[in-house]
């Protein structure tokens, strides 16, 4: 396995990492617009790492040995942390979008 592949996995899944929390803090402003482009960068950049991964995983499957190193293993943590947290903060921003929609509901009442 070359390092490249696995910067390539660390690379992308920060990226992902980095449009989910862009994703969030536009929600909490009411740009559910900007949001929900975010969540769709997101789910690019997993797709990107998450594509480099089965490939790794894909040539072991077919007889090629591959050498886990610590570094993969980090790789392996970080993608595992992007999709954990792309996954929360997609909650999260559901929460935001019923708040606000309760909270006007109230204002509209009072």
């Amino acid at each position: 396995m070359t390092e490249t592949i696995i910067f390539e996995i660390i690379l992308h899944a920060g990226n992902a990492r980095a449009e989910a929390s862009a994703a969030l803090a536009a929600a909490r402003t009411g740009d559910f617009a900007q949001a929900t482009e975010r969540l769709r960068r997101a789910e690019e950049e997993l797709g990107v790492a998450h594509r480099a991964q089965a490939d790794t995983i894909q040539r072991e499957a077919a007889g090629e040995k591959q050498e886990i190193s610590l570094l993969f293993v980090h790789a392996q943590d970080h993608l595992m942390t992007a999709v954990a947290e792309k996954t929360l903060i997609s909650h999260l921003i559901e929460q935001e979008k019923t708040i606000r929609d309760l909270a006007a509901r109230l204002e509209a009442k009072a």
